[in-house]
């Protein structure tokens, strides 16, 4: 919900949530799980903003999760589709290999910061590229800096990428708030992490040349959100594939699949008709100069089925 809008219970919901509401204490809370099960976004703002939930029932109900949240919290994430199952398709210009082996800053940070220098090499605006990390020096009162940063933001010179690993530091306190915020005068990547960032967007941009061109970027699904999976955003969209970026290590893991699954699912509910269009989930791993594709035909009728009524917990028709 956005900070203006006041959600309202509908009034079907309501009826029921009153009703269940009047039992004696267990019965009052077996019926108000029954709602909870498949329970809308707007509804579960809803009773949040009433006061109507308790802790435990948010909880035990696995209430207003992010995908990330999600997917941490699901036992064999792998049971949907095994990353072994993903095409893997190495690509000309380098591998892990020929990065440097060591880097002075933290591996989230070098992730987001190629991601948003590579928004920026490919069509996006300063301002939208780093959007998050502005609304996260805002929260400390830090907007004057954080606009400074942008403005030496020019490129793929050493300097522009000082600025933007230090901008993307205010990421982490939009996303999981001040307490895991590191001060931006402790940030100085060195010449060993700015040349690997470097790399690591030239292969970027040279993987939308030959996989592109990008139709849309920060994604967003509105209209597929549900009470259980409240918020989570994807990464890019080609004309018929879904993609996540991960500048990691590690091959594939069953956890980043299932996050690009259930980011393809939000998207087929909601409201954004490119979605429908999907043929493949792809992640591209500019680090190891690697992608990895999956064709959504291949997924199993009962993947879908446990990723929608179990997983995003969407009501059945």
């Amino acid at each position: 919900m956005s900070d203006k809008e006041i959600p309202m219970l509908n009034s079907e919901f309501k009826e029921a949530w009153e009703k269940a509401s009047c039992f004696g204490n267990s019965k009052c809370f077996e019926e108000r799980a029954k709602l909870l099960a498949d329970i809308s976004r707007e509804n579960a703002f809803a009773l949040l903003f009433e006061r109507e939930l308790t802790a435990k029932e948010i909880q035990n109900n696995g209430l207003f999760c992010s995908v990330t949240e999600k997917v941490n919290s699901t036992k064999k994430p792998g049971r949907f589709v095994r990353p072994s199952d993903f095409e893997k398709i190495q690509l000309d210009g380098g591998g892990i290999e020929d990065l440097h082996t060591v880097e002075n800053i933290n591996p989230g940070l070098i992730g987001i910061t190629v991601d948003y220098l590579t928004r920026l090499m490919t069509g996006d605006i300063a301002e939208k590229a780093f959007h998050i990390s502005l609304m996260g020096a805002d929260k400390v009162n830090a907007g004057a800096e954080a606009e400074a940063l942008l403005k030496m933001v020019n490129g793929l010179d050493d300097n522009s990428i000082c600025a933007a690993v230090r901008l993307a530091g205010f990421d982490s306190i939009y996303r999981a708030g001040e307490s895991a915020y590191v001060p931006i005068e402790q940030i100085y990547p060195d010449n060993r992490t700015i040349e690997n960032i470097i790399n690591m967007v030239e292969r970027s941009i040279e993987f939308f040349d030959s996989y592109g061109p990008k139709i849309a970027d920060h994604l967003t699904f509105k209209g597929g959100y549900t009470g259980h999976v409240t918020n989570g955003d994807g990464d890019f969209l080609t004309k018929d594939t879904l993609w996540d970026f991960k500048v990691s290590k590690q091959r594939l893991s069953s956890k980043s699949v299932l996050q690009l699954l259930i980011y393809w699912r939000l998207g087929l509910h909601s409201i954004h008709p490119e979605y429908q269009r999907i043929k493949y989930l792809g992640v591209y791993n500019p680090r190891m100069n690697v992608i990895y594709r999956y064709s959504v035909d291949k997924i199993s009728e009962k993947a879908i089925e446990e990723l929608d009524y179990s997983i995003i917990c969407y009501p059945r028709k």
